[in-house]
């Protein structure tokens, strides 16, 4: 794992504990908009760290590509296939938004190096559209106290 995903899951495990200590006697209040922003946190700092693991892999694919003896075609697309998945075998595709390492074939067929790109995707796209909705809640909240503060005066 690299120092970045580590640095992202310990965030994303400090905003964790942040939203877990709204539960005990002491939180500052107004408690929802402080929990809603902790897990808003807590849900970028994920995401981010799944992205990373993610972006880590098609990294480390790249770099293997074209280093050294046996290196062409990348590694990703030969290492645990079958002869006849690799049949044709051209080139490939690298892509960091969405994440993904694509080898494609004489054909001009497709297959992915990595299954897991796929759930990598979605999850950080889940979890930062989570993150927004959170940091959006929050202030929509706020607005509204202070507009009903406002009219009570």
């Amino acid at each position: 794992m690299g120092p970045l995903s580590a640095a992202c899951a310990v965030g994303a495990l400090i905003a964790g504990l942040g939203v877990v200590a709204m539960a005990f006697p002491g939180r500052p209040e107004p408690w929802p908009n402080h929990l809603m922003r902790r897990a808003g946190a807590t849900a970028a700092w994920a995401a981010a760290a799944v992205y990373s693991l993610g972006l880590f892999g098609v990294l480390a694919s790249q770099h293997a590509f074209g280093d050294g003896a046996d290196s062409i075609p990348a590694p990703a697309c030969r290492d645990g296939f079958g002869e006849a998945t690799r049949e044709g075998l051209n080139h490939h595709r690298s892509s960091y938004l969405p994440l993904r390492f694509d080898c494609v074939r004489d054909d001009g067929s497709v297959y992915s190096s990595d299954s897991d790109y796929g759930w990598m995707n979605a999850t950080s796209a889940v979890l930062a559209l989570a993150a927004a909705l959170l940091f959006i809640g929050a202030g929509y909240a706020t607005e509204l106290r202070a507009r009903k503060a406002a009219a009570a005066s």
